[in-house]
């Protein structure tokens, strides 16, 4: 890994009137690191994950992110033009209902060419070929290159969406439940398709997940939540192993129990 963070935060917080959404989190992310957040619902994980992805405004606290040209900026100093050109190219997210970030009325091609297209590619040819490409890599066939994606499972959908989101080569990807709502034998399959690409094209990513299954496959490092506030972060294994905090361990234990 880098020795610089590609992603630092420092003492976030959100609040909705006086509801904490979350409170005082920092954090650094390294090239190549995906860290995972868990905790139950209502704990603050989502929030966090739109406050660093810059789709909700923070109501204190900073968050800045390493360009390409190696300079460190502030996300909110970036104009909207240049946030959005950052989330088309050096970032992907990659929702829990595919369907929130798919288009479902076009082609499973044009779904993956619309990316490209949106950072200035015009070459049909070269558009339709990368996107062949990319469904090949996540396990759709090229015969359904040009089939809507309500005519795929959730599985497929959900695998299409990872494409649209990596064909322009980002450097980091946010996941919002990436497995949620998928069987379990669908929910291994993607697993071990995300873990595989992480790896492969050397990615950073934040992973929101309440599942510790998912969080201990695909995260080197854990931040726990509660009420909107972190209560242990660490190596993945040791806190899903020996947990700390007694939030932590009652999580682990109840999971454990199942």
């Amino acid at each position: 890994m880098s020795d610089d963070p590609l992603l630092s935060v420092r003492a976030l917080s959100k609040f909705y009137g006086n509801r904490i959404g979350c409170q005082d989190v920092s954090f650094d992310l390294w090239p190549g690191e995906v860290l995972a957040i868990v905790g139950e619902s209502g704990s603050g994980k989502t929030t966090l994950l739109n406050c660093v992805s810059a789709r909700l405004r923070s109501t204190s606290g900073t968050v800045h992110y390493r360009m390409r040209s190696g300079e460190m900026r502030e996300l909110f100093r970036i104009s909207e033009a240049g946030r959005r050109m950052l989330m088309r190219t050096d970032w992907g997210f990659v929702h829990q209902n595919p369907a929130d970030g798919l288009r479902m009325s076009v082609s499973a091609g044009a779904n993956v060419g619309e990316r490209l297209m949106a950072v200035g590619d015009r070459h049909y040819g070269r558009i339709r070929a990368t996107a062949l490409d990319w469904l090949g890599r996540v396990e759709i066939d090229a015969d359904r290159i040009d089939d809507q994606p309500r005519a795929f499972s959730g599985g497929m959908r959900q695998r299409l969406q990872i494409a649209r989101n990596l064909v322009t080569g980002p450097r980091l990807i946010f996941m919002d439940e990436p497995t949620g709502g998928l069987d379990v034998s669908v929910q291994a399959r993607l697993l071990d398709l995300l873990r595989g690409l992480v790896a492969d094209l050397g990615l950073s990513a934040i992973v929101v997940t309440h599942d510790l299954a998912v969080a201990r496959l695909l995260s080197h490092r854990i931040m726990v939540m509660k009420e909107g506030r972190v209560v242990e972060t660490g190596l993945t294994d040791r806190v899903l192993d020996d947990p700390q905090a007694p939030y932590s361990q009652l999580l682990v234990s109840s999971i454990l129990q199942v």
